[in-house]
């Protein structure tokens, strides 16, 4: 681990940073030349899909684009370390729990099924028959199928998800939590009700169209750092890019294109935002909100601005949102967004002056209690100028992980439409469960309440990703059993059910034989673009199944005598399950000749094409008035006679050496973040009003509405103040480390999601002494 120091960077996203980034990544992994021909395969007709993040690829024939977290994640698959049985045979779970997420995951890549003996705590060789024996011998005893929770990480293909959704109804639930669950819900359920589809409309082409990008809510220098790319090219054509994050993020200020050969020799960079907002955590409904009064004053002025044209052949609804922006005040939405009125005109006034724009968002959105009404909104303010279905406009959620998209389009999903089960029902020969299921947060309260009794992770880190810690994993402890689908070692691991199973799967890197020869899998990315996924390395061991063989093993023995599906002679061929994809899915028409064109292709999108599949056959226009209830309005309320204690607003985020709950290092280096990761990013004014000065220590306690005697107190311990460029009142500091502050019960209205954007907390100094714990010590947020 590097040397604990905060350093402010000053260079540009990409560069040279990011070269040497790699090189050190590459060196660390073992595979500096192995790990040079693999990242040349990535994204290309014969090679592989990259494991990391859902951005399009401008062209799968193309050369390799750089990308230096798609380079992590590449290097962390096709690492030469193991975690074999030796490993298990030298720790205890007890002792690999007090270690670091970092320190599991970094001793390489799984080789062998385990199984837990809790005689010697410790995970012991099992035989692959044995470990579906089982598991089905788990499931068929369950009183009720419904007693069974079946997670879904986005990195399952689409060929994987297709056989675990049918062999999941086919056993009897919809229980599905999975990834969407925990990220980008809120989307789908925003947009599904007002134009007809729960995913973007945009395509990379557009990127090169738009007059205008508005991005909220997302960091892509670390996020998806491929998408710096568009932004840059845009930006060089003209076009305006407008962000809104509480936080500067160096991604969304200037770019270095580390394939550009003149800024490298030169140490020159791109600029990406034209105009740069930085509004209050949460505050973007008031942002968006005062955009669209703005424009409806102007209007209402004798200006031409809003598409009448637009709004009346296509759209309901536009006279009561337009009424109730009216009533809403400017005193209002400045202190909610934390910007003046001039700064949020201004921002209109830029969407009103461009023919086409394009709103990007990521999880700044989609993880607050408002999500579901802050995307409509923003989809209310993009169809007021026609900025849907024509080209260079539309909504762009922009997803995380590399299949997250296609696991719903493949029926994950505890809320199945009744025409997917139909379909399924009438191709398959059965009779599909119609109730839904639980999604992730309803999933954990069942194990907590002992009303789910086995868990199964097709992927993931379930026990680092999920929120409030100590009840997530006390659920996890309860259930009979537990079992994880998983390429290596993770927390979730030594947070175990009464019995438990790891079960090592091939990497996306690596060549997938079957009875039929080399398989590729398909993954569909954030706008719709459907490719193969072939892998290259030979697998880390010969004892690794794929994703497919162990969903179809384990449904022939848990429900093959009662099934008409042919598992094992589907998973033989992987163009089997593709056709049967293609039998269910009237999108997939032609699937295995369409995928085998270089690039793939892309799933039709209605709205796209001003087709509204809605009830009223219209795109609709939702109302929604600022939010005035919020956890951290009440808390401020309940505090508000306490002059001495400041609640904040706690927004959870990753760092640049991350990847979701995947810690690759401890260096946030465009955050200026060495060797550490407990820290907490705070107004440098914040700090001396507290009392306090930059680098002291404190702890972060939860104010929740449970608040009381009894109540379960949240806390995570000895976190550094940051000074940083963040709005007032507001904190920003890395998960996992702070899951255990988000109550389980804080999560978005009408979607599910947590709410972890948006966590109401005070500060208070840590009064233990600062070596007691080492910064990268599991312990210091592990309970239990």
């Amino acid at each position: 681990m590097s040397e604990q120091k905060i350093e402010f960077y000053k260079g540009p996203a990409g560069g040279w940073g990011a070269l040497r980034s790699v090189t050190a990544t590459l060196l660390k992994q073992d595979i500096p030349v192995k790990g040079a021909k693999t990242l040349l395969s990535a994204n290309q007709p014969d090679g592989f899909d990259c494991p990391g993040c859902a951005w399009p690829d401008r062209n799968h024939a193309s050369t390799f684009e750089f990308c230096e977290n798609g380079v992590k994640a590449v290097a962390a698959e096709a690492t030469a370390r193991r975690a074999g049985p030796e490993l298990f045979a030298a720790h205890t779970v007890a002792q690999l729990a007090q270690q670091s997420d970092f320190w599991l995951e970094d001793q390489g890549r799984l080789t062998h099924p385990m199984v837990y003996d809790a005689a010697s705590d410790k995970y012991l060789p099992i035989a692959w028959d044995d470990a579906f024996a089982l598991v089905a011998r788990h499931l068929n005893a369950l009183p009720d199928p419904n007693q069974a929770i079946f997670y879904t990480s986005g990195r399952a293909s689409n060929e994987a998800a297709f056989l675990y959704q049918l062999f999941v109804r086919e056993y009897g639930t919809n229980n599905f939590p999975d990834c969407s669950n925990m990220c980008h819900e809120p989307s789908g359920s925003g947009m599904r009700p007002q134009i007809g589809v729960g995913k973007g409309t945009v395509t990379l082409e557009d990127f090169e169209k738009t007059d205008a990008i508005f991005i909220f809510g997302q960091n892509p220098g670390t996020n998806h750092p491929r998408m710096l790319g568009e932004l840059r090219a845009a930006h060089k054509r003209g076009a305006k890019i407008v962000s809104f994050n509480p936080l500067r993020e160096r991604g969304l200020e200037r770019f270095a294109d580390p394939q550009d050969k003149f800024e490298m020799a030169t140490l020159t960079s791109t600029a990406i935002s034209t105009h740069y907002f930085q509004l209050r955590v949460g505050g973007d409904m008031a942002v968006v909100a005062g955009m669209m009064k703005h424009l409806i004053d102007r209007q209402d002025a004798g200006e031409s601005v809003l598409d009448l044209d637009f709004i009346s052949t296509h759209t309901s609804g536009f006279s009561d949102v337009a009424e109730g922006l009216r009533g809403e005040t400017w005193a209002v939405l400045e202190e909610e967004s934390g910007l003046s009125e001039a700064q949020i005109r201004a921002a209109a006034d830029i969407y009103a002056e461009a023919k086409s724009a394009i709103f990007c968002w990521g999880m700044g959105i989609t993880q607050h209690q408002n999500s579901v009404g802050t995307i409509q909104m923003l989809v209310n303010l993009l169809m007021m100028r026609g900025n849907i279905g024509r080209p260079g406009a539309g909504p762009c959620p922009v997803r995380g992980h590399s299949n997250v998209q296609g696991d719903r389009t493949m029926g994950i999903w505890e809320k199945p439409p009744a025409a997917l089960l139909d379909r399924l029902g009438e191709v398959f020969g059965f009779e599909p469960p119609r109730a839904h299921g639980w999604d992730t947060v309803e999933s954990i309260a069942a194990m907590r309440d002992g009303k789910g009794k086995v868990f199964f992770a097709l992927g993931g880190n379930f026990a680092a990703a999920t929120p409030d810690t100590y009840e997530t994993w006390k659920a996890l402890r309860r259930c009979d059993l537990t079992v994880h689908v998983t390429t290596k070692l993770n927390r979730s691991h030594v947070v175990h059910g009464r019995e438990a199973l790891i079960l090592p799967c091939l990497g996306r890197t690596e060549i997938d034989i079957q009875a039929g020869g080399p398989q590729g899998v398909t993954v569909e990315d954030s706008m719709s673009m459907v490719h193969i996924s072939t892998g290259i390395n030979p697998p880390a061991s010969e004892h690794l199944l794929s994703e497919p063989a162990i969903v179809a093993r384990l449904a022939a023995a848990t429900i093959g005598h009662s099934s008409n599906t042919p598992w094992l002679w589907l998973v033989e061929d992987y163009a089997r399950i593709r056709d049967k994809i293609e039998a269910v899915f009237a999108d997939f028409k032609d699937f295995n000749e369409r995928v085998a064109v270089p690039g793939g292709f892309r799933l039709r999108n209605t709205a796209s094409e001003r087709v509204w599949t809605t009830p009223t056959k219209k795109a609709n226009f939702v109302a929604h008035a600022v939010p005035r209830d919020t956890p951290s309005h009440r808390a401020r309320a309940r505090f508000a006679a306490k002059g001495d204690t400041v609640v904040f607003t706690l927004l959870t985020t990753r760092s640049h050496d991350q990847y979701n709950t995947t810690i690759y290092g401890h260096d946030d280096r465009y955050r200026g973040v060495f060797g550490q990761r407990r820290v907490v990013f705070i107004h440098e004014a914040d700090i001396r009003a507290l009392g306090l000065k930059d680098g002291d220590w404190v702890d972060i306690q939860t104010v929740w509405d449970d608040a009381g005697d009894g109540a379960q107190v949240r806390r995570a311990d000895r976190f550094k103040l940051v000074a940083y460029d963040i709005p007032r009142g507001n904190l920003a500091a890395y998960y996992p480390e702070t899951n255990p502050l988000v109550p389980l019960d804080s999560v978005a209205l009408n979607a599910g999601t947590p709410a972890s954007k948006s966590i109401p907390v005070i500060l208070t100094p840590h009064t233990a002494p600062v070596a007691a714990k080492a910064d990268h010590d599991a312990s210091a947020y592990a309970i239990g």
